[in-house]
């Protein structure tokens, strides 16, 4: 069994996680924390490229991001349900890799992939803890369960941003590397275009708003079910004025 991961990425196909919390991945990765990637579809329903060059560019933006691992759960694209064989497959995995924090979509997508997987996620998580459910690997529970909010009109406000300013322009170079993908393209994703402004102008003007919320250059927003806690009054961040 490998190292447990600190951090894991699962998402629908192959680039959600670059686009969605690509920074935040290679932050991370720059703390010296354990980072992965699962992407659960191998991106076969897309309308460009195919799922052997999304391999090849998920594999190159990987390194650039710096995380330790990435897999792909070969789960059917364009038909991700939250169904019980498909729990137990993910169960499986993060019963294998440990991580202690999962990020993936929000609650609600333009793809239904993406919706779909936002649920998937939460019950394997709480699946593949169960100590008698017997799935292979030793059970595993992650700490937390966290969503990528970035361009979602329908998130409530983040429950907190990641200053990804140092890492930005990997996240971008990372995103770039889907190029069967996103070459030319003005929108992606849930990132919806604005007018003919290329897809990094819009992915940076989103970043850009994000980051003025905790007084930085760029940011990555997120949210959680849990209140989160904080050391003490007199150590907080972000200035009120």
């Amino acid at each position: 069994m490998s190292k447990p991961l600190d951090l894991l990425a699962v998402f629908a196909h192959p680039d959600d996680a670059e686009l969605l919390c690509g920074g935040s991945l290679a932050r991370s990765a720059d703390a010296g924390e354990r980072v992965g990637i699962l992407d659960l579809t191998r991106g076969e329903s897309a309308s460009r490229g195919t799922p052997e060059d999304r391999a090849r560019e998920g594999d190159v933006a990987a390194r650039i991001l710096g995380v330790s691992l990435r897999r792909n759960a070969g789960l059917p694209d364009a038909g991700l349900e939250n169904t019980l064989p498909l729990r137990h497959a993910l169960a499986r995995h993060l019963r294998e890799l440990r991580p202690r924090v999962v990020v993936t979509h929000w609650l609600e997508g333009r793809h239904p992939d993406h919706r779909e997987t936002a649920r998937l996620v939460l019950d394997a998580a709480f699946l593949a803890g169960l100590r008698s459910l017997d799935l292979g690997p030793s059970h595993h529970r992650p700490f937390k369960i966290v969503h990528a909010i970035g361009f979602r009109e329908d998130a409530p406000p983040p429950s907190f941003v990641v200053d990804v300013t140092a890492q930005v322009d990997r996240k971008l170079e990372a995103m770039a590397a889907f190029a069967s993908q996103w070459e030319g393209a003005t929108g992606a994703g849930e990132a919806f275009p604005g007018g003919d402004r290329p897809l990094p102008e819009q992915v940076l003007a989103h970043l850009a708003y994000w980051g003025s919320r905790i007084r930085v250059p760029y940011g990555e927003p997120f949210w959680t079910r849990e209140t989160l806690a904080v050391d003490s009054l007199g150590g907080l961040g972000v200035s009120t004025f």
